[in-house]
């Protein structure tokens, strides 16, 4: 009751920033409005699902086996862009004639659900952002991320708590082989070393070893040859490409955020007024996310998105709705009934009737 109680006010909140008593805009409120009404609601919303929809948590099997596989929880942390007008939101400049926000996220591998999120500008380097996105992992964890977050003091943290990482290794770097572990039998596998940072600084920033993999990957239907590092020793090489590969699923969320949530035209120019509307994003996913598991449903987020949009003015259960779409063997069609066939022009015909 009392959870209850805290959405409902966080709800009313957000609903009078839309719909203002006063006849101001609401991109007028979201100027004023603190943000952290949003984005208190959004990790209200998202603790209640997942404390009272379990299943909601587990994912796709597809992500299943690769979580199954390590029994840790596996973190993905990237970031995406979001593109402003320089000319009117001056506060999120960071180039001479451009302007932008960023949304650096961390979600479960498992769930495709995010865990931690920070929108702010584009000024800053992702790399700065690495300690605040990683500071919740427990020992034992998995955390995947680009060669953008390689912050060599904050790979030793994570080493030293007992957080496993998977990453990149930069063009740049300098290092000094220790030792050459077996390749194992995968093809795809070109190298597989212990290696020490060779710069005085970068050793004295991580001093530990460091495991370097080589190996090709399919990228866009072309072999690529990629170089990646990990703290775990223990692990096949292959496994470390597998894990890599898998942080790709994260851009697949940006994407669906971004083209399905309109984040390209913003209702306010501040950076409040920005962050709202990011926040109000996240959480519409979200909702959307739980119905298309409660609906069975077996396409695209992106068709999901258009068929809400269809039939958004029917006085229709949105569960039903999705049900009578015959999603649970995966057709996209409507589930037709014999009494619905008819020619126009002709009465139409009970059912057990005969003319």
């Amino acid at each position: 009751m009392e959870f209850e109680r805290r959405v409902r006010c966080v709800a009313d909140a957000c609903d009078r920033v839309v719909r203002d008593p006063g006849g101001h805009a609401a991109g007028a409120q979201h100027e004023v409005r603190d943000c952290a009404l949003a984005e208190r609601l959004f990790w209200a919303m998202l603790e209640h699902l997942q404390s009272n929809f379990s299943g909601f948590c587990r994912g796709r099997d597809g992500r299943k086996k690769l979580t199954w596989r390590f029994r840790h929880a596996i973190h993905v942390v990237d970031s995406t862009t979001i593109q402003l007008l320089a000319t009117c939101m001056s506060w999120a400049k960071h180039r001479r004639r451009k302007a932008a926000a960023k949304c650096h996220l961390r979600i479960d591998l498992q769930s495709m659900l995010p865990r931690f999120a920070i929108v702010d500008t584009a000024k800053q380097h992702d790399s700065l952002r690495a300690h605040e996105l990683c500071a919740g992992l427990a020992e034992g964890e998995i955390v995947i991320f680009d060669k953008a977050y390689v912050d060599y003091v904050h790979l030793w943290a994570l080493a030293e708590r007992g957080v496993f990482f998977v990453t990149r290794a930069k063009d740049n770097m300098a290092y000094t082989p220790i030792r050459k572990l077996p390749k194992g039998v995968d093809p795809r596998i070109l190298s597989d070393e212990l290696v020490e940072l060779k710069v005085a600084a970068s050793r004295k920033d991580y001093p530990g070893r460091l495991r370097r993999v080589t190996a090709m990957v399919e990228v866009d239907g072309q072999l690529r040859e990629m170089v990646f590092l990990t703290n775990n020793t223990a692990w096949a090489a292959s496994s470390v490409c597998d894990l890599y590969q898998s942080r790709w699923s994260i851009e697949t969320f940006f994407k669906e955020l971004k083209q399905t949530m309109q984040l390209v035209d913003f209702v306010g120019q501040s950076a409040n007024a920005v962050r709202w509307q990011v926040w109000t994003a996240l959480l519409v996913h979200l909702l959307l996310r739980f119905h298309a598991w409660q609906g069975r449903w077996a396409h695209s987020f992106t068709r999901l998105i258009t068929y809400i949009r269809a039939a958004l003015w029917l006085e229709r259960d949105l569960f039903q709705l999705l049900k009578g779409c015959g999603t649970a063997d995966g057709h996209f069609r409507w589930l037709g009934r014999p009494e619905q066939a008819w020619l126009p022009g002709f009465a139409r015909i009970p059912v057990g009737q005969h003319a």
